[in-house]
């Protein structure tokens, strides 16, 4: 009978894991077009693509190994770059590049992104910016089908030298090409692995870059004596053959001898005996291992149902493409020491905030969701929905998350300066922000929100602009973090109405405050209030001795030219009043009552980074209604709102 049982299990097992086969495995290299995404003939991106591609094959480039430029202005601008795979010939990576790019225009006709990987090197291009941004989308995956003895143990070796060599390829450095390559003994043969990032990613992004490529490995290529994964910002290689250049020495590493199942062979006079004895203790035991790894195999097969389950449950028809972001419970739990007291970083609107450290070293943050915030469950859904599509250098980077036995995380770049609000209104003034790094910061801000407007896959209004919501890296450049009230909105879509009202007073446009619209003039508005606030050191909502707040004062200096009496108190810039001028007469214009009045952020980029632009005369600000936000009118929209987002250090 307990036979039985066993067969039955296992047989199910079976079934159940039939169903979700895959077949893996892609035995070519080609270009990857954008289907969705389009340009006309004749047109004018069509000129700038036949412009970016003389630009990556032209003669300035011949003996370069990486090289990305951009092409075009406004809405037509197009951004490429082409890497040389490895230390290469560079005349063979300059045919390579030239052959590549005339491969994608004829295989990838009117498309507005396309990706090329070519056995020496890969080119790239699109009409959106790319640049220092991770991309694990499209991605190829290439497998030689035999397999390797010893299959566990091969990968042992191959996860511990990918990760290795990665960690040495990432490392910061001058003119750093951000690729290695390394070798190693196994079973009498030799392992070769070759690892690399685009240049222009960070060392931090370069790791999570190959992280998700080495990850990978196992379910692409789990046992074959080689395989590659390619990604648009980075690619990892192994082969039982040198397929690349280099004096890395090799280094044996020895894999332990398989256990044996059995006692070796007894004496003659002994034999029959011991088979007596073999057989009444191995049937029972082999009984019970075999129930035992049927029960395991049958509870992690239900672990798997049960997160397939959640994964559509909570992200529908994006669950797929959402798999890759999910972290493991025992992973987080590990990373935060079990959410221990001593990395707690403070606590948010809905639940606790930690730092954590993953087993490669890598900092997160971890947001962990009360379990009893009903709120925090449709902020959870929204935030990974949105960030998912979402990849800038003034952006918090989502890493991953995790909805693992009831408990609901985020996971998010670490950024060790804490919020904006604490170097300005923070009780505790450690370090007063000079105008350079003011500045700076509002030019980061600027182009984060451009982004989110203009250049994102989706076009996202933020709703919760604030410095609480800025969060600044160890080279003080700002991020802005919290989507959890953000919106997508359609790309001629001018303003959308809420009957719920969430956030704070003197960060809302007047528009969405008074009538629930709310549209990227929104976030303007929003901009500009920050902007008047990195410049005075002044908090819109406790402005001193003013009736009708920062918004009046700032304009009524600015009409009587005594801009530097608006300034921080901390600062004396007298030789930057040029820029301090600029900019509170920006954060002016964004402020305007008339949602048609103020700038876009495309406009706003712009004033900021060419001086000779002539600034138009702002109309007096949106009057500032004082005091917090109650209401609690049921919302019409599909998700709720949040009401508070408190900083801390992430």
């Amino acid at each position: 009978m307990i036979f039985k049982i066993i067969i039955f299990t296992l047989l199910f097992i079976g079934v159940l894991n039939s169903s979700s086969a895959q077949v893996v495995g892609r035995n070519d290299l080609y270009p990857q077009c954008s289907t969705g995404n389009n340009f006309t003939a004749n047109s004018t991106f069509e000129s700038n693509l036949s412009t970016l591609f003389s630009s990556l094959t032209s003669n300035l480039t011949a003996n370069l190994d990486f090289y990305n430029t951009t092409v075009g202005r406004g809405g037509e601008t197009l951004y490429g770059l082409f890497m040389c795979l490895g230390a290469i010939n560079r005349d063979i990576c300059r045919s390579c590049v030239r052959n590549s790019t005339i491969e994608l225009g004829e295989t990838c006709q009117f498309s507005k992104e396309a990706v090329n990987w070519w056995d020496p090197c890969l080119v790239r291009y699109s009409d959106r910016n790319f640049f220092s941004t991770v991309a694990t989308r499209p991605r190829l995956r290439m497998l030689n089908p035999n397999n390797v003895s010893n299959q566990a143990g091969f990968m042992n070796v191959l996860r511990t030298i990918m990760n290795t060599t990665a960690d040495e390829a990432a490392k910061p450095g001058l003119m750093k090409k951000k690729f290695g390559t390394n070798a190693t003994t196994v079973e009498f043969q030799t392992l070769y692995v070759l690892v690399q990032c685009t240049p222009d990613l960070s060392t931090a992004d370069c790791k999570r870059c190959l992280s998700g490529v080495i990850g990978d490995f196992t379910w692409c290529c789990d046992g074959k004596i080689g395989g590659r994964v390619l990604y648009p910002s980075c690619l990892a290689r192994y082969e039982l053959y040198q397929f690349f250049n280099s004096s890395t020495p090799i280094r044996p590493v020895p894999l332990p001898p398989p256990p044996a199942l059995f006692p070796p062979p007894n004496p003659v006079k002994r034999r029959s005996r011991l088979r007596t004895i073999v057989i009444a203790v191995v049937t029972p035991v082999g009984a019970v291992t075999l129930l035992c790894l049927a029960y395991f195999l049958l509870k992690n097969q239900i672990k798997k149902m049960r997160m397939a389950f959640l994964m559509q449950k909570y992200f529908g028809s994006e669950s797929n493409t959402l798999e890759p972001l999910q972290f493991s419970l025992a992973t987080i739990e590990a990373a935060t020491n079990k959410f221990s007291n001593e990395t707690s970083l403070g606590q948010g609107g809905y639940g606790q905030v930690y730092k954590g450290i993953l087993s490669n070293g890598q900092e997160i943050a971890v947001k962990r969701l009360s379990k009893s915030s009903s709120q925090g469950v449709e902020e959870f859904k929204n935030e990974v929905l949105l960030i998912a599509r979402l990849q800038h250098r003034n952006l918090v980077a989502l890493l991953g998350f995790c909805i693992e036995e009831q408990e609901k995380i985020l996971i998010y770049e670490y950024v060790p300066n804490k919020s904006l609000d604490y170097f300005l209104f923070g009780s505790e003034k450690g370090k007063v922000l000079n105008w350079e790094e003011r500045y700076k910061i509002i030019g980061g801000v600027a182009r984060g929100i451009l982004y989110l407007h203009d250049y994102s896959r989706v076009k996202i209004i933020h709703r919760d602009l604030k410095p609480s919501n800025i969060l600044l890296n160890d080279e003080m450049n700002p991020k802005i973090s919290d989507f959890g009230m953000a919106r997508m909105v359609g790309i001629n879509e001018i303003d959308r109405n809420t009957s719920k009202i969430v956030g704070t007073y003197g960060y809302m446009s007047p528009e969405y405050a008074m009538f629930g619209q709310y549209s990227e003039k929104s976030d303007v508005f929003s901009f500009g209030v920050i902007v008047l606030e990195i410049i005075s050191g002044q908090k819109i909502t406790s402005h001193p001795n003013q009736s009708h707040g920062l918004l009046n004062y700032a304009w009524n200096h600015w009409k009587e030219e005594k801009v530097l009496e608006i300034l921080d108190s901390n600062l004396n810039e007298s030789e930057s009043l040029d820029e301090v001028n600029k900019c509170v007469q920006i954060g002016l214009l964004c402020v305007q009552e008339d949602p048609e009045a103020r700038p876009s952020m495309a406009t706003v980029v712009s004033y900021l980074s060419n001086d000779s632009i002539q600034l138009p005369f702002p109309q007096e600000p949106a009057f500032f209604l004082e005091g917090q936000m109650e209401l609690n009118t049921e919302s019409k929209e599909s998700i709720n709102e949040m009401s508070t987002s408190d900083f801390y250090p992430r």
